[in-house]
């Protein structure tokens, strides 16, 4: 069997992982990792035809040379390679999770970053147990600091996250309402989130907290924490920075201040109250690091949304938020008082189901129709099966202008008989929807 210091020599020579055949990087080790519906064990000839220097096998029905490396589990390889290489690197990695920004953060604390460091950041959704290690991987000796986003839909698996991207400093972004069938419920949540908590506190790291937030102040003071460093809206002096909102049309312009009480005004290309607390993790952190004020709100200013959060599109009649990469009762909420805080001429709000909601679904996708039913907008338009089995139970609400479609196909057909037009639009939904079919509509 092949070991992790024999692996780690190699990828020393060939530094780049590959775990698609199609994707071949030539001279590159190639991982043959498990899937729901597929064994990549089959492909690792294919990979070594493509380029690939060699391929770490963990069947021996494949292994036909020497390019061929045996391991006992292919994925817990990869996972103790990328954790062996995190102890040979002497940078600050930020870890960050949560409900709901967690992205959003990590893209904005990056572009800060990248003012003033050669700064590393989790590509795409890559914040698995799969998406860290080869993230890990990623760093090289001229990388000065790292970004790792830390996804999870179970207890443990941040515990498991943390322990190979081993982070100095660290952000919950929050704790809300998803992958309720996961954790177990809201405690469940709080406890795999919490996670990071854990560790930061083991091992003396640092964790940036939002100080207006009553249940992450509640978890790092039950966790006895004692390197904390806190932003927020409130002027809390214990805040390293603090801010507010000065306009929302629908992109954001706020003011910030730090400890010395300088305080700086900053437009964005960010739509969504939501988003302040977010664009504050990343000011905080760049604060931290000791960044100057420009470099600062240079990296703010010129961060642009994409992979559809939180994004804006403007089309011949209508202005587009696009925010259906996911969603759950936490995020439709925030999403949903955004649209109804707006000032625009006509609203409308377009929202698919939210997934993993297990025994909470009935009651969260009702929540989420009297919110949008309580909100000053001029059109309701509600998509998928758990929205549609629940119209009947909406209290004391009459369903005025306000339409339920059971799948995407159906809205589709609605809307292009009835076209929405002149119109600020927010569309939302679970990544499982595939909303983004609609944006052709307006």
């Amino acid at each position: 069997m092949t070991t992790t210091e024999q692996l780690y020599q190699l990828y020393l020579q060939h530094p780049v992982i590959s775990t698609d055949t199609r994707k071949i990087t030539k001279g590159s080790l190639f991982f043959a990792l498990k899937g729901d519906k597929f064994d990549a064990n089959t492909f690792a000839q294919k990979a070594i035809e493509a380029g690939a220097a060699y391929a770490i096998i963990d069947n021996p029905d494949y292994k036909t040379g020497d390019k061929f490396l045996l391991v006992d589990d292919v994925l817990t390889a990869l996972q103790q390679l990328a954790t062996y290489h995190r102890r040979q690197l002497n940078i600050p990695v930020i870890g960050l999770t949560g409900t709901n920004g967690k992205t959003t953060t990590k893209e904005l604390i990056n572009a800060v970053l990248l003012q003033r460091f050669k700064t590393l950041a989790t590509q795409g959704n890559l914040n698995n147990h799969i998406g860290v290690p080869l993230t890990i991987l990623s760093i090289n000796s001229s990388h000065q600091m790292a970004v790792i986003e830390m996804g999870a839909n179970h207890q443990k698996e941040i515990e498991l996250l943390c322990g190979i991207a081993q982070p100095t400093h660290g952000i919950i972004t929050n704790v809300g309402k998803a992958h309720l069938e996961g954790f177990g419920g809201v405690e469940g949540v709080k406890k795999g989130k919490g996670e990071l908590y854990d560790y930061l506190g083991q091992d003396g790291g640092i964790a940036f907290v939002n100080s207006d937030d009553t249940i992450l102040l509640k978890m790092h003071q039950d966790r006895g924490l004692k390197n904390v460093v806190y932003y927020g809206k409130n002027l809390n002096p214990n805040n390293l920075v603090s801010g507010k909102l000065l306009e929302n049309s629908p992109f954001l312009t706020l003011k910030w201040n730090n400890q010395q009480s300088a305080s700086y005004n900053v437009k964005t290309q960010l739509t969504g109250a939501y988003n302040l607390d977010n664009i504050l993790a990343a000011i905080c952190v760049g604060t931290y690091f000791e960044l100057t004020t420009d470099e600062i709100n240079n990296g703010i200013e010129g961060y642009q949304p994409k992979n559809n959060r939180s994004q804006i599109m403007q089309t011949a009649t209508n202005t587009l938020i696009c925010d259906f990469y996911n969603a759950n009762p936490s995020s439709m909420f925030v999403a949903i008082e955004n649209v109804d805080n707006m000032q625009a001429d006509r609203k409308v709000l377009i929202l698919g189901d939210m997934f993993e909601m297990g025994n909470e679904a009935a009651i969260e996708h009702t929540a989420v129709i009297e919110k949008a039913m309580n909100a000053q907008v001029d059109e309701r338009i509600f998509i998928g099966k758990e929205f549609s089995s629940q119209q009947t139970e909406v209290q004391n609400t009459n369903l005025i202008n306000t339409t339920f479609y059971i799948t995407a196909e159906d809205a589709i057909v609605g809307l292009k008989t009835a076209p929405i037009t002149n119109a600020t639009i927010l569309i939302k939904g679970s990544r499982g929807m595939a909303l983004e079919r609609l944006v052709e509509l307006f």
